[in-house]
């Protein structure tokens, strides 16, 4: 295969000095490979397409809760924002109430004082919720390496030319559709307060968020470890931490930053787009339905993008896939920051939901899309839940730095509103430049038996650097576990 042929050329120049054997595609590996994707096309334990989805569905689809919670945010913000006026405006959680989330896994990096709490009980209830907001980002941040990874090596057994495809449906589709059910029932919960009780309102749709990873707990219990998992798992092994930096240690800094760049804007934008439309209506006196509504419409935007974009990674790759989504993606994002001053009216709004629909779409087809199956693909079984755990965090990373920066990229804009809206979309579009290179010229292409070829090139790396590969595979009765006879 291509990609192996130029890591192995790249790992042989960049580790000659320390002498580390980097094993070429010899005979025996490559008969290997495909005695592999042989077995793996042929369905040889005969499931029904279902019985082969499910364990993808129960890994994958608890992603929808983390779209809802962290898109719910956003009008929850632009409800608070209305309900207290000052007390808010002045409140230090409004910087942090959107982003803190996103450093669930960093305990004490809370961005709110006591000291504040003298000013009532609203800042003081201000700070309850960036708690608590904290504590699910927790519970987010341990969906990731566990859900996302699972389904990704169970996409491996189902049939060839879908992989990518069922793998994006059940992980990031889950979260776009978070993203646009987060809009939707502000929207819903609004109407059915008439848009006047605001206690109400934002705690309603806040509440509501605690339904969905619900849903799947009890059916995670039932599902089965998969085949390439229990064959290459190094949960009993020694892990070779320096020999799997040597391999995978560019990569990983590629992708990581990748994700950092794309959370950086995804998730902004999605917190901020109502914020941005109560901008373009006239505050006082725009209903929150209508604020919420095109919210939603915007929102839905997102659903083309990684519904329609998940063949589109099986047809060109993840690769090229996303390098072309987050290319276009910074065009539409050029040009609407340069007509933002026509699009931002009243009575453009329409117009102005559409062009940000389609930006907020080619991001989808690009890295949303992509990226996750780029960290879940491009490394062995054995290391594959670090290895994208590291890289989902540096991405949650870029979605705190995002949100907790957003208003103070806005605050640059000064009092012109224009340049404050345009500003977004200027740093946006250039970090969707920068992407589109590092992934064209620094991931390698991923097909679709890539899982297996990866475990197949890790397990002949680690031998040719003395590692005893016997370790490898879950155990049973005190064995490893070795793969029957089929």
């Amino acid at each position: 295969m291509k990609e192996d042929s130029a890591d192995s050329g790249a790992l042989s120049d960049h580790t000659a000095s320390r002498k580390i054997l980097i094993p070429s595609d010899s005979p025996p590996i490559l008969a290997q490979r495909e005695n592999t994707s042989a077995a793996m096309t042929a369905n040889p334990n005969g499931k029904t397409l279902w019985q082969q989805l499910l364990p993808v569905v129960a890994c994958g689809a608890g992603l929808f809760s983390d779209g809802y919670i962290n898109n719910v945010i956003g009008s929850v913000v632009t409800v608070l924002a209305i309900q207290y006026g000052d007390i808010w405006a002045n409140s230090t959680a409004k910087t942090c109430l959107g982003a803190i989330a996103f450093v669930g896994t960093v305990v004490g990096q809370l961005l709110f004082g006591t000291g504040t709490y003298y000013k009532g009980d609203a800042v003081g209830m201000f700070n309850v919720l960036t708690v608590w907001r904290f504590f699910v980002g927790i519970g987010i941040g341990g969906e990731y390496p566990a859900g996302s990874v699972a389904a990704a090596e169970q996409s491996g057994e189902l049939k060839k030319g879908t992989r990518n495809m069922w793998f994006i449906w059940f992980t990031n589709s889950m979260i776009d559709w978070g993203f646009v059910i987060g809009a939707f029932v502000p929207w819903l919960v609004a109407a059915a307060a008439h848009n006047t009780n605001y206690e109400t309102i934002w705690r309603t749709s806040l509440g509501i968020g605690v339904v969905f990873p619900l849903s799947l707990f009890v059916l995670r219990f039932f599902i089965k470890e998969p085949e390439e998992f229990q064959k290459h798992s190094m949960k009993y092994a020694r892990t070779p931490y320096k020999l799997v930096f040597q391999l995978y240690g560019w990569r990983l800094f590629i992708v990581s930053f990748i994700w950092f760049l794309y959370d950086f804007s995804a998730y902004s934008f999605s917190i901020y787009s109502s914020t941005i439309l109560a901008n373009i209506f006239d505050s006082t006196s725009a209903p929150l339905t209508t604020v919420f509504g095109w919210n939603t419409v915007i929102n839905l935007f997102y659903i083309p993008g990684t519904m329609i974009g998940a063949p589109v990674s099986d047809w060109l790759g993840p690769r090229k896939a996303l390098a072309v989504g987050v290319l276009l993606q910074g065009v539409v994002g050029f040009i609407m920051a340069g007509c933002y001053p026509s699009l931002a009216q009243p009575g453009l709004v329409g117009a102005f939901a559409v062009v940000f629909g389609v930006f907020q779409s080619l991001g989808e087809l690009g890295p949303g899309n992509n990226i996750g199956v780029l960290a879940a693909k491009t490394c062995a079984t054995g290391v594959r839940g670090q290895y994208y755990g590291v890289a989902a965090a540096i991405g949650k990373l870029g979605a705190f730095v995002g949100t907790y920066v957003f208003p103070f990229i806005v605050k640059a804009g000064g009092e012109s509103k224009t340049l404050s809206a345009q500003y977004p979309f200027y740093v946006s579009s250039a970090g969707c430049v920068l992407s589109a290179a590092l992934c064209w010229f620094g991931v390698p292409e991923v097909g679709q038996d890539t899982i297996q070829d990866e475990d197949v090139r890790f397990k002949a790396f680690l031998e040719a650097n003395g590692y005893d590969t016997a370790q490898l595979g879950l155990r049973k009765d005190g064995s490893v576990l070795v793969e029957e006879p089929k």
